[in-house]
């Protein structure tokens, strides 16, 4: 009795370990299933995180080109500007000195044609006073 007794508990010992072992190579398989999971999740939301950052990335990098853009066509509209009034300035300038230029000529010209028509004045009065002296 003892015997049946001693196999009995050497039986439930062996099924017992049996058990225990399938109990861990299943806890085992069910913690690696869980950790690749976590692996995935963590692998994902790493990705999307990446993702995310790469967007943020790219639409700080188009707002600076934005700004850059909008800051060199306020400097090209500006020297733009610039250059309209220094062209005007210079147009002006050229008016003036060609006014100045030509009125000066004017001058010259009517001084010359005061002194022609003088002169031919003083020659037909003469011509006249030589008529009569000779009629």
């Amino acid at each position: 009795h003892e015997r049946e007794h001693d196999r009995e508990i050497s039986e439930l010992v062996t099924k017992h370990e049996e058990e225990m072992e399938k109990l861990r190579a299943e806890l085992n398989k069910e913690q690696q299933h869980l950790l690749h999971e976590v692996r995935q999740q963590m692998a994902a939301m790493h990705k999307a995180e990446m993702e995310q950052a790469q967007l943020q990335s790219q639409t700080l990098h188009s707002l600076e080109l934005e700004a850059l853009r909008l800051s060199i066509n306020n400097m090209h509209t500006s020297q733009l500007e610039l250059t309209q009034s220094n062209l005007r300035k210079e147009k002006e300038t050229a008016l003036v000195e060609l006014r100045e230029m030509l009125n000066d000529k004017r001058a010259q010209e009517v001084a010359i044609l005061q002194s022609r028509h003088q002169m031919e004045w003083e020659k037909i009065k003469e011509q006249c006073l030589k008529e009569k002296e000779d009629l």
